[in-house]
């Protein structure tokens, strides 16, 4: 019997056989920002091995969720239409396990693409979907995005761009989007700065993104 076999027939146990490894769900999020290569994947999961990266990689493409594709003279690793399928599982999860964060731990970084996810997660299409058009720049941590919500679409992209709200937040960043704290408290406090535009685009933001329960 294979080390990841559980010997039970069930969609869920072959589900957990073929992503339940450690680090194969995070590689898998950072796919769904789009394609990578092997060093971009090793610098967002800083604390991946060498061996286990290269060994997941080669069991998510063996699984058909994943291939290597030619990208600009460079090789990139890229989900197969199979592969995100797992897009709705990942937000799910990320939903699931946002309500239980508490605030990060010192050792803990933030990546441009697990902030992604995180927004991806957060977005309420139903809430955006009546709001104007607009776009913000999102500095966090290390980690600075483009955000931009059009309509029920939502677009984050990694780097600077003209937006109409430029704001920087510390790691209760997670306390806006939830809810938890109202965007005028936000500012007062000092979790958010902002840079440049209408402070009240902020609570725009915080609505468009809102995941208390």
């Amino acid at each position: 019997m294979a080390a990841r076999d559980y010997g039970q027939y069930c969609g869920v146990t072959r589900a957990l056989e073929l992503v339940g490894e450690r680090w194969t769900l995070l590689i898998v999020r950072d796919l769904l920002v789009g394609p990578r290569r092997y060093g971009e994947l090793a610098a967002g999961l800083p604390r991946i091995p060498s061996n286990i990266l290269a060994a997941r990689l080669k069991e998510l493409q063996e699984a058909g969720l994943i291939r290597r594709a030619p990208r600009s003279r460079v090789i990139v690793y890229e989900l197969t239409p199979y592969g995100r399928e797992l897009e709705p599982v990942v937000l799910a999860l990320g939903a699931w396990g946002f309500k239980a964060m508490g605030d990060p731990r010192e050792s803990q970084v933030i990546t441009p693409d697990s902030m992604t996810m995180a927004l991806r997660t957060a977005f309420r299409a139903d809430v955006a979907g009546t709001l104007p058009s607009t776009a913000y720049v999102a500095r966090l941590g290390p980690a600075e995005l483009h955000v931009r919500v059009d309509g029920t679409r939502l677009d984050v992209r990694r780097g600077v761009a003209p937006a109409d709200l430029d704001f920087a937040a510390g790691p209760d960043i997670r306390r806006l989007i939830s809810g938890e704290l109202a965007p005028e408290r936000a500012i007062a406090s000092g979790v958010v700065e902002v840079l440049h535009g209408p402070g009240e685009l902020l609570g725009r933001f915080a609505s468009t993104f809102h995941l208390a329960a």
